[in-house]
């Protein structure tokens, strides 16, 4: 699959800029501090990352060069996943690595952006940038999209409670 037009799903606007990335927008409401904060901070990450399946953080070194390591208590079985911090610039931008243990060797490069809105709301715009248009087009059609949909709804409901 390949999203040649910009969609939007349930808040989350999903497109393709070139064949090798996908790129996510979502509007929070929240200051970009809060959302900082949940992305970083592990006890709040292993609240909604996860998509409401428990998640275990093995590391979380919010640093250029830190390494992460997240695992997930899928029905499925254990998914981990890791990645290396390339830039950190607190509280609007991550650069950092991306892979999944079920496919080794498959790095994505994910930026993220949370933009200050100046009304109490923040956008996140991510960035994916992958290896080659295939791998780019797997991840579409991974499921990735409902996936990430699902860890922002929990994302949301953990920022009003805070």
């Amino acid at each position: 699959m390949s999203i040649s037009a910009t969609q939007s799903l349930q808040g989350l606007t999903v497109a393709t800029p070139t064949d090798r990335e996908i790129r996510t927008e979502r509007v929070f409401n929240a200051s970009r501090e809060r959302v900082w904060q949940a992305m970083t901070d592990p006890k709040l990450v292993a609240q909604w990352w996860g998509r409401g399946n428990k998640l275990v953080i093995e590391k979380l070194e919010v640093q250029r060069g830190g390494h992460w390591r997240f695992v997930e208590h899928a029905p499925s079985g254990l998914q981990g996943f890791e990645g290396r911090f390339r830039e950190v610039t607190p509280p609007e931008r991550l650069v950092q690595t991306f892979e999944w243990d079920g496919m080794p060797g498959h790095v994505i490069i994910n930026t993220t952006v949370l933009h200050d809105l100046g009304d109490g709301r923040t956008k996140l715009v991510n960035t994916s940038l992958f290896h080659t248009p295939e791998e780019r087009d797997g991840m579409l059609n991974s499921g990735m999209t409902t996936g990430l949909e699902q860890s922002y709804r929990a994302l949301d409901a953990l920022l009003m409670k805070s």
